[in-house]
Formats: C-alpha cells, sequence, structure tokens
C-alpha cells in the first residue's frame, strides 16, 4: 500500500505529460529540453504546432492544470500551482533549457522558473500574452474568457467532463484576477505582447519587474496566437530569442 506522500507524489507525477523529442543532438551531446505550462483551462492542445517545432530540440513535456480529471480539485491560487510544478521538474531526466506558456501558463513558466535552485544555468522564459498584474479582463470580461476556453473542447465532450473543464477554467480566471507576478530576473526572459488596448501597461508591468526583459509583439488578438496564419512569427520569435540568450550546446 503506498503511504500518503507517495500516493500524492504519484498524482502530482501525471500532471507532468512526456510529449517526446530527441534526446541527443547529432553530436551525442544532451539535448535542449522545454517544459510547457498550461493556460487557464488547464489544457495542452494548443501547443500542438509548439510541441513539434521545439522537439526538433529536444525532449518537450507539458504540465496539464489539476481538476480535468475525475476526483481532481482545480487550483484557484498562482503560487499554489507555481510551487507544485516547480517540484515536477526535479523528475526530469536533465534541466529544462526553456519554460514557456501562453496567457497563464507564461506567468507559470516565470514563478516557476523564481522558484528553482539558484546554483547552475538558468532556463530561458518565454511568455506569450500572459500579465504581470492581474488581467483586467478576467474581471471585466471573465464571461467572454470563460466562453472561449470551453469552446477549445471537441464537440464529443462529455456533461461530466465540461463540467470539471468549467470548473478548472473559473479556478484558473480567479487565480489570474489575483496574482501579482515576483520581480527580478530569473534568467532570460522573453515576453511576446499581442494587440490590444492593454498592450503599454502589460509591458511596463513586466519590464518593472526584469528591465533586461526581451519584448515582441504579436500583430494579433489574444486568442488568434495559435491560429495557422499566426504560428510562423510565434515560432520565429522564439527561435530569434533562444539563438541571442541562450548559448550554443556542444
Amino acid at each position: 500500500m503506498f503511504t500518503a506522500d507517495r500516493s500524492a507524489t504519484i498524482h502530482a507525477q501525471s500532471l507532468l505529460i512526456p510529449f517526446g523529442g530527441r534526446r541527443k543532438n547529432p553530436a551525442g551531446a544532451d539535448s535542449f529540453s522545454t517544459v510547457l505550462f498550461h493556460p487557464s483551462g488547464g489544457r495542452l492542445g494548443q501547443y500542438l504546432g509548439l510541441i513539434g517545432h521545439l522537439s526538433r530540440r529536444g525532449c518537450v513535456h507539458g504540465v496539464r492544470g489539476r481538476g480535468l480529471r475525475p476526483g481532481e480539485s482545480p487550483h484557484d491560487d498562482v503560487n499554489a500551482m507555481a510551487d507544485l510544478y516547480a517540484g515536477l521538474l526535479s523528475e526530469l531526466a536533465e534541466p529544462p533549457g526553456l519554460l514557456a506558456g501562453w496567457s497563464l501558463g507564461g506567468l507559470l513558466a516565470w514563478e516557476v522558473a523564481h522558484r528553482l535552485p539558484s546554483g547552475g544555468p538558468r532556463p530561458a522564459v518565454v511568455m506569450v500574452d500572459s500579465f504581470a498584474a492581474p488581467w483586467s479582463a478576467c474581471h471585466t470580461a471573465r464571461g467572454h474568457l470563460r466562453e472561449r476556453i470551453l469552446g477549445g473542447l471537441p464537440a464529443t465532450t462529455g456533461a461530466e467532463e465540461r463540467a470539471r473543464a468549467a470548473r478548472t477554467a473559473d479556478a484558473h480566471l480567479t487565480a489570474s484576477a489575483a496574482h501579482h507576478a515576483a520581480t527580478g530576473r530569473p534568467g532570460p526572459a522573453l515576453l511576446l505582447a499581442c494587440a490590444s488596448e492593454e498592450r503599454a501597461t502589460q509591458r511596463d508591468d513586466w519590464l518593472r519587474r526584469d528591465p533586461s526583459l526581451d519584448v515582441r509583439d504579436l500583430p494579433c488578438s489574444h486568442f488568434e496566437v495559435f491560429d495557422a496564419a499566426r504560428v510562423p512569427l510565434l515560432l520565429r520569435h522564439i527561435d530569434d530569442f533562444l539563438a541571442a540568450h541562450v548559448p550554443a550546446r556542444p
């Protein structure tokens, strides 16, 4: 019989999803691994194109949100999520070279990077239209955000699964509406900011936390980021950032 601590560990590990990718580069050196963090709603399906691209560099893992499976309760606090997820990374075969995510996922990548041990190389962080201060849309347009999140579910989703997804989305929007990001540079970091009335404030909020943050614009709205026509620019920005800030491995 498992102890309570052992059961909790196994449950937490189920949140870490391996997506594959090469483990060694052609010269035999360790690969460059990536961890992607879920946005509000807890799912990882938005990242399929990004996973395929980054898996050429090395292994890719995703962290899904708790609350999507029977018996799980979703998190409604960013710090609680980041504390748990930082612990998950110790289970990987090698320290990740990149932590990334869209929306809440980017904020989680930032917070997890701040929780990693100070010794050794720091992972790069990529935040796709994430907010350092509570995003006003989580208050003023909460219903719209919830509808967009749930609109991404497959048409075959059953009532119970949809109910779990709705509870998880609500919990994550609550978390986003209350959290203020940590201050300080966790390592090289990139913010990709979408076109919106809040972009100037969004940039300033992040730059107050890390004046050396690399900030680039995406000419699309928050929910257009992963449209087929938009993904090539997203990938190009990420590749350029990694080429400039992450030393090439031998």
